[in-house]
């Protein structure tokens, strides 16, 4: 990528697809032509009948390593050099307790070995995106970031992004971070293997997603991942991206919802694009639904929002969590409680990526006294009894446009379709631009969820609550 915008459109046009598997992309074509990727398999077969490689590396256990010292000042013991790498196993700080490590012979920080492929929890978006809180992981050696000595948040848009292979521990934590703490918790309790994560999201000062998709934080992200690989070849693993977090939408300052929706997809094509030729799959994309606050929410972004939640084409988008259910400070930012949450929200949503949905409204059909809500969830709905965000007797709903003072009266769920919400009103609304809103508008709120949840370690227990949406309001039959 490049800081000239008229190249940057390239990383969009005149690319496609002409063979998908279910794993992700086989062929592609871009202006030079098609691409085939070949799977993992293929590749290690035809590196075996290369010369000179006619029988695979010695397993990291063999009795081929040589013996080594321990490094100084830690308890640890059985040390071998591996090539470049110093491995050992150790009891050191944090969670993960007594297992094997690693450290480069000339240096740097100690890295647990993987459980698997070194995974890349990734991020892209405005300002927002780059709150962190201070300190490290209370899993140091599992938790890195590329070794540029940026840290788990990147470069702010300021400058490109450097490459490198190693890694570093971290200093504060992002989302992406926290996810990934809270993966690792999960996997401690269920004595599963403890997977290595590299974390690093990039910002930038765009104004619209159209921007962000040919900014410097776009670039660097591609960078980032680079550094992934590069990372996974120098130890010799495999590294997977699992998931890219999205966090751009109170930034934007896009003319409309549409132009907004078409400018995260195109965020969305450029980095899939720049992945697949690094040799990664399709990646998932992560993103909280911003309602934002009464009067200063931009408007586009809002209902562009609502139409992405639908409407993102082939791209794998899931919404982990509307962010009216977390708290904030007095600085409109969430607490620190409310940010372990959105992580957890985040994880669980990677965890369950097949299955995952946060219940949509898609369709306001009015019919005489009676607006009958069309969702669409991985199960039954329910209006909260407890209203534990306050969102009121209007469980989050608000009509918009009315100019003949009908106001809602009852809101339930149909008894012949548990995905559709009733709203009684005191009489039929009128107005030349009659809505319906739900959790934006008034108090940003809502009471509509379905029956997961999810026993937060703050001590809270988290709701699939509904994604925040503003409907124009149609007539059914019983009304026209």
């Amino acid at each position: 990528m490049t800081d000239d915008p008229d190249n940057d459109d390239d990383l969009i046009e005149g690319h496609g697809i002409v063979l998908r598997a279910r794993n992700g992309d086989v062929i592609r074509y871009d202006p030079s032509g098609l691409v085939m990727r070949l799977s993992d398999k293929v590749v290690e077969d035809i590196a075996l009948r290369l010369p000179g490689a006619d029988r695979p590396a010695a397993h990291p256990s063999s009795p081929g390593h040589a013996p080594a010292d321990a490094p100084d000042g830690i308890d640890a013991w059985d040390a071998r050099q591996d090539g470049d790498w110093l491995r050992f196993t150790a009891r050191l700080p944090g969670k993960q307790g007594v297992r094997g490590f690693r450290r480069h012979v000339d240096g740097g920080d100690i890295i647990a070995e993987p459980g698997g492929a070194l995974l890349g929890l990734l991020g892209i978006g405005g300002a927002r995106a780059a709150l962190a809180s201070p300190g490290g992981s209370t899993f140091p050696q599992h938790i890195l970031a590329p070794a540029d000595d940026i840290g788990a948040v990147g470069h702010n848009g300021i400058e490109v992004a450097q490459d490198r292979d190693r890694l570093e521990h971290l200093r504060e934590m992002t989302h992406e971070a926290l996810a990934a703490e809270t993966i690792l918790d999960w996997r401690m309790d269920d004595h599963g293997p403890l997977p290595v994560f590299v974390t690093r999201v990039e910002t930038d000062a765009s104004a619209t997603a159209a921007d962000l998709a040919k900014g410097r934080a776009l670039q660097n992200l591609l960078i980032a991942a680079r550094n992934l690989k590069a990372a996974a070849d120098a130890m010799g693993q495999k590294a997977k991206v699992l998931a890219v977090t999205l966090d751009f939408a109170l930034e934007d300052h896009s003319d409309s919802a549409i132009a907004y929706r078409d400018g995260m997809l195109s965020v969305m094509e450029a980095i899939s694009d720049g992945l697949w030729k690094m040799g990664f799959d399709r990646p998932l994309f992560v993103a909280r639904f911003e309602p934002g606050l009464p009067n200063i929410a931009p408007q586009a972004a809002l209902e562009g929002q609502w139409e992405l939640s639908w409407n993102h084409g082939d791209h794998r988008l899931i919404h982990s969590a509307p962010a009216y259910m977390f708290a904030l400070d007095a600085y409109d930012r969430p607490t620190e409680m409310a940010r372990r949450q959105q992580a957890e929200m985040t994880a669980c949503a990677i965890a369950e990526a097949a299955t995952w949905k946060c219940p949509t409204l898609h369709l306001a059909e009015l019919e005489g006294e009676v607006l009958r809500v069309a969702a669409r969830a991985t199960g039954p709905l329910l209006i909260d009894p407890d209203d534990p965000l306050q969102a009121g007797p209007g469980a989050g709903f608000a009509l918009l446009g009315c100019t003949n003072d009908a106001t809602i009266k009852q809101v339930e769920i149909a008894s012949d379709d548990p995905q559709t919400i009733l709203l009684q009103l005191s009489k039929s609304p009128k107005g030349s631009d009659l809505r319906l809103a739900y959790a934006c508008a008034g108090q940003f709120a809502g009471a509509l969820r379905d029956g997961w949840h999810l026993d937060s370690v703050t001590g809270a227990r988290l709701h699939r609550w509904a994604l925040p949406a503003n409907l124009p309001i149609t007539h059914g039959r019983a009304d026209a």
